[in-house]
C-alpha cells in the first residue's frame, strides 16, 4: 500500500494523471465493485465536498459509471476533478482529461468555428443558408427557403422541424448517407424561417456543411486547425480522433452495458467529444479570459453576440447563436448547453454576472446533469443555493389533464403526409368527446394518444409507419406537431423508434384542412 494519500500526481503510461488515492485503488483494487470509487483530482477544492459526496453515492449504488467536473470563477480553475470508471469492463478510471460525447454542446462549439468565417467575412450571418450549400439546397413546405439564413439555422428559427438520426458501428448500415443526401431528405421548412422556435438538430448539421463548402476542410480539420488546439483543447475533437482513442469514456446505456459506438447525419450538433480540462478553458474563453495558451480565435464581440437572444419573437424559447438563455435562474441570468443522447449527459453551464463557468460531464443518462452544476453554483452563491435548495427535494408533480378540444379543432381533417419517398393522404377526425382518430393512407385507422392543444400546436403520438425507406427500417411510433391556423393544421410528423436501441427522429410534413360542411 501507498501510505501516503495526499493528492501527488503520478503519470501513467497513458498519459493521464492520478491521484495517488487513485493509484492505490488500482493497484488493490479486483473484481467489479462499486465499493472503491477511483478519483482523480486535478484542482481539488474542499467546499464542494458535499458536492462530492452526492457524486461519490451515486456511483457508489451504480447510478452512473464516471463523472468528470470543473468549475472556474474569477478566470481561474478552482475545481476539477473526475470520479468513477471511464471504462469499467476494462477498469480504467475517468480523469479531468477523458473525452465524453459532448452530444448538444457541440452546438456552440460548431458555432464557435463558424464565427471564425464570419469575422473573416467568408460567411454572412445574414444570408441565405442555401448561398453557401449549393448546389443542394433547402425545400420549404411553408414559406420561402432563401429567407432562411445562417442565423435562423443558430437560434432554431429557420422552419427546420426536429431531427435527430443515429448509426451504429455493429450495424450494416454504419455510416450516414452523403451530406447533401440528407438534405434533399430532412433539409425541410414546415414553418416560414423566423417564425417560430424549433430546436433543430439539422440546422446545426448545416452549419458543418457549411463550414466544409466555404473552407474547403473536413468539419473535423477545420475545428482542430482553427478551433481546437488554437484554444488548447488537445482532448477534443470531432467523433473520437485518431490517437486519442485511450482518452474516450465509453458511453452506458440505461441498462448499465455499453452502447456501441454511432454517428450521427448532423456531426456540427452532435458529434463534439471533450473533456471537462478542455471545456472549461472553452467556457473560460466565453466568459471574456483568454488562458495564455490560447489564441484569440474571434473577437470579443462575437463572444458576445453569441450570448444574445436573436430572435426577435419574444413568444419563442430564449437562444442566442448556439446558446440557451436564462433570463432568471434562482435570481441570475445563465447562459447554458446541455447534451443528451444514448449514453451520455453533458452541461455546461455560465453564470456570467459572477464570472463563474460550471461543466459536468457523465457517460450515461442522468438527472444529476442538471442538479450537479445548480448545488455547485449555490456553494458559490448562498442565495442561488437557498432558492434551488427550496424547491430541489420536492416532488415534482405531473398533472395529467384529458384532452378538451376547442371548436376550431373538432370535425375532420383531410389532408396528405409529404416524405422524401412519397406523398400519401391522410384523415384526422377530432371527435367532440376528445377522442382523435387518425388514418395514414392504406394504413389502419389508429387513435391519437398524449393528445395536448398548447400554443395553437396540437401534439400527440399515434401507431402507424411513416411511408419513407430510413422509418421503415425499424419500428416505430409516430409524433405530431400541428399548428393551427384558421382551418388548417400544419407541421410536421416524426418517428419515434420502439426498439431498444434510440434511432433518432426523422420528420416529414403534414398539411391537413377542416372539412366545412355544405361545402
Amino acid at each position: 500500500m501507498i501510505p501516503d494519500l495526499e493528492p501527488k500526481m503520478f503519470r501513467l503510461t497513458t498519459g493521464w494523471l492520478l491521484s495517488s488515492a487513485t493509484l492505490c485503488l488500482l493497484l488493490t483494487f479486483s473484481g467489479t465493485s462499486y465499493a472503491q470509487v477511483p478519483t482523480s483530482a486535478h484542482v481539488p477544492n474542499p467546499v464542494f465536498e458535499e458536492v462530492r459526496s452526492t457524486i461519490l453515492d451515486a456511483i457508489t449504488t451504480g447510478e452512473i459509471p464516471s463523472m468528470s467536473v470543473a468549475v472556474a470563477k474569477g478566470g481561474e480553475v478552482i475545481w476539477e476533478e473526475a470520479f468513477g470508471w471511464a471504462d469499467r469492463e476494462r477498469m480504467i478510471p475517468a480523469t479531468p482529461h477523458t473525452m465524453y460525447s459532448m452530444a448538444s454542446i457541440s452546438k456552440p462549439i460548431t458555432t464557435t468555428g463558424l464565427m471564425v468565417l464570419v469575422e473573416r467575412e467568408e460567411v454572412d450571418l445574414s444570408a441565405p443558408v442555401n448561398k453557401y450549400i449549393a448546389p443542394a439546397e433547402l425545400t420549404a413546405f411553408e414559406g420561402d427557403a432563401s429567407k432562411a439564413t445562417v442565423t435562423h439555422i443558430l437560434n432554431h428559427t429557420s422552419g427546420l422541424p426536429v431531427h435527430y438520426s443515429v448509426f451504429y458501428d455493429d450495424e450494416p448500415h454504419r455510416q450516414p448517407p452523403p451530406f447533401t443526401e440528407s438534405i434533399r431528405r430532412y433539409g425541410i421548412l414546415v414553418h416560414p424561417p423566423g417564425f417560430a422556435y424549433q430546436y433543430a438538430n439539422f440546422g446545426f448539421g448545416l452549419a458543418s456543411h457549411i463550414i466544409t463548402c466555404v473552407s474547403g476542410a473536413p468539419f473535423e480539420e477545420f475545428m482542430k486547425r482553427e478551433v481546437f488546439l488554437p484554444l488548447g483543447m488537445i482532448h477534443t475533437s470531432i467523433d473520437v480522433g485518431p490517437g486519442l482513442e485511450q482518452f474516450a469514456a465509453v458511453r452506458y446505456g440505461g441498462d448499465g452495458k455499453p452502447v456501441p459506438f454511432f454517428v450521427s447525419d448532423h456531426p456540427g450538433a452532435s458529434q463534439v467529444y471533450s473533456s471537462a480540462h478542455d471545456l472549461i478553458r472553452f467556457g473560460l474563453f466565453h466568459l471574456g479570459h483568454t488562458l495564455p495558451e490560447q489564441t484569440q480565435i474571434i473577437s470579443s464581440e462575437s463572444i458576445e453576440l453569441m450570448k444574445k437572444d436573436s430572435d426577435p419573437n419574444p413568444a419563442n424559447d430564449r437562444y442566442g447563436l448556439g446558446w440557451f438563455l436564462n433570463g432568471n435562474e434562482y435570481g441570475y441570468p445563465i447562459i447554458w448547453h446541455t447534451g443528451s443522447m444514448r449514453g451520455t449527459n453533458t452541461m455546461l453551464k455560465f453564470v456570467p454576472q459572477e464570472d463563474i463557468a460550471v461543466v459536468v460531464l457523465i457517460n450515461t443518462s442522468s438527472d444529476l446533469r442538471q442538479k450537479i452544476p445548480r448545488d455547485i453554483i449555490g456553494v458559490l452563491l448562498p442565495d442561488y443555493g437557498e432558492r434551488w435548495r427550496a424547491v430541489r427535494d420536492q416532488p415534482s408533480e405531473s398533472i395529467d389533464r384529458p384532452f378538451e378540444p376547442t371548436p376550431e379543432l373538432v370535425g375532420h381533417w383531410e389532408g396528405s403526409l409529404t416524405t422524401y419517398d412519397e406523398t400519401v393522404p391522410v384523415t384526422v377526425t377530432i371527435q367532440d368527446d376528445g377522442d382523435v382518430l387518425v388514418k395514414i393512407a392504406d394504413q389502419l385507422k389508429t387513435v391519437m394518444d398524449r393528445v395536448r392543444f398548447s400554443n395553437a400546436y396540437l401534439t400527440g403520438t399515434s401507431h402507424g409507419t411513416i411511408p419513407s425507406t430510413d422509418a421503415r427500417t425499424h419500428p416505430h411510433t409516430i409524433s405530431y406537431r400541428l399548428l393551427l391556423q384558421e382551418n388548417r393544421l400544419s407541421g410536421y410528423v416524426s418517428t419515434a423508434f420502439t426498439t431498444d436501441r434510440s434511432y433518432g427522429n426523422l420528420s416529414s410534413y403534414l398539411s391537413l384542412v377542416k372539412e366545412v360542411p355544405g361545402r
